[in-house]
C-alpha cells in the first residue's frame, strides 16, 4: 500500500490485527477506523493531519483486512470486528477516545460501544453501514456465490475488484489511491479474503442494534458524501433523525469514499467536532 505501514499488531481470536498510532503520545485519543473493502489507508491523509493539533491518534486493519492477518475459516464477520475492536482499546488502555468510523467501521464503533461497553468521548460516523436494508445487488449477488467468485482467474478478480473500489469514489481515485485499495487483494490470499468478508457481511448485525440507537447517550455527529452511490444520502438523514443530538454534515461533491474524496471537507468537520465543548 505505497508508503503506508501498520507497526505494531495484536493477536486476538480472529487473527492478528495490525495497528499503529501518530501524534503526541498521551495527547487526547483519537482512533479511526475504515470500512469494507478498504483498509486503514483511507486515513493516510487525516490522520498525520489530526494528530498535528497534539492528539495521538491510532489506526487499525480490521481482521482480514489491510496488512492484517488473512487465513481460510476466519471469522472476520462485524460482529466478530466489534468484539476485537473492543479489545483492542483495552490494550491501548484507551477510555473514552474519541471515534471515527467509517462505512462497516461505524457499525463495528456502535457495537462495541452498544453491546460491548466501550466508551467514547464523541463517535463521528461518516457514510456508515448502521441501517436496514444494506448492500448493493452486486454485493448480495458475490455473498451468495462467493465460492465461485473465489475461483475467478487473478487478472479476472484484480480488474472485478480495481472496478468496484472505483465505484465507491465521486470524483476519482488517482492511481496510486486505487492501488494502494486493491493491493490487500490482489494475491491469492487476498483473492481469498476479500470474498470471505462479504460472504459474511450479514445485516443481523445492524439489526442487533439499530433499535438501540435511540438510547445512545454521548455526542455523535453524521458526516455523509451528498454523492454517496453505495448507501444513498437519504441514509444519513434517518441515522441523524434516531439518535439524540445527532448533526447530520454533508459533505459536498463527496461519493462513499469521503475519507480520499473530500479529506479537507472531512477534517475540517471532524476538528470541529472534536473541538466542541
Amino acid at each position: 500500500m505505497g508508503g503506508w505501514r501498520l507497526r505494531e499488531s495484536f493477536r486476538t481470536a480472529s487473527g492478528t490485527v495490525r495497528w499503529d498510532r501518530f501524534g503526541e503520545a498521551g495527547g487526547e485519543p483519537v482512533v479511526l477506523l475504515h470500512g469494507t473493502p478498504f483498509s486503514s489507508y483511507v486515513w493516510h491523509e487525516i490522520a498525520p493531519a489530526l494528530a498535528a493539533g497534539g492528539r495521538e491518534v491510532f489506526v487499525w486493519d480490521m481482521a482480514g483486512y489491510g496488512g492484517s492477518e488473512m487465513y481460510a475459516g476466519q471469522d472476520v464477520s462485524l460482529r466478530a470486528q466489534g468484539e476485537v475492536f473492543a479489545r483492542l482499546l483495552a490494550h491501548w488502555g484507551l477510555d473514552r477516545p474519541s471515534v471515527v468510523a467509517h462505512d462497516f467501521g461505524g457499525c463495528v464503533a456502535l457495537r462495541a460501544h452498544l453491546l460491548h461497553e466501550a466508551r467514547y468521548r464523541r463517535l463521528a460516523l461518516v457514510d456508515p453501514v448502521a441501517l436496514r436494508p444494506w448492500g448493493s445487488p452486486f454485493f448480495r449477488l458475490v455473498g451468495e456465490n462467493s465460492h465461485v467468485f473465489e475461483r475467478l482467474p487473478g487478472a479476472l478478480h484484480r480488474a472485478l475488484v480495481r472496478e468496484y473500489v472505483g465505484t465507491a469514489s465521486h470524483r476519482g481515485l488517482r492511481p496510486d489511491q486505487l492501488d494502494a485499495l486493491v493491493a490487500p487483494w490482489a494475491d491469492e490470499e487476498g483473492q481469498a479474503a476479500f470474498y470471505r468478508q462479504i460472504a459474511q457481511a450479514d445485516q443481523r448485525y445492524t439489526d442487533e442494534i439499530q433499535g438501540l440507537y435511540p438510547s445512545l447517550r454521548l455526542p455523535v455527529t453524521v458526516c455523509w458524501g451528498t454523492e454517496d452511490t453505495w448507501i444513498p444520502y437519504a441514509k444519513g438523514e434517518e441515522l441523524a433523525s434516531l439518535i439524540p443530538g445527532a448533526r447530520l454534515r454533508p459533505i459536498r461533491d463527496a461519493g462513499h469514499l469521503v475519507p480520499l474524496d473530500a479529506p479537507a471537507a472531512l477534517l475540517g468537520e471532524v476538528l470541529g467536532f472534536l473541538g466542541e465543548a
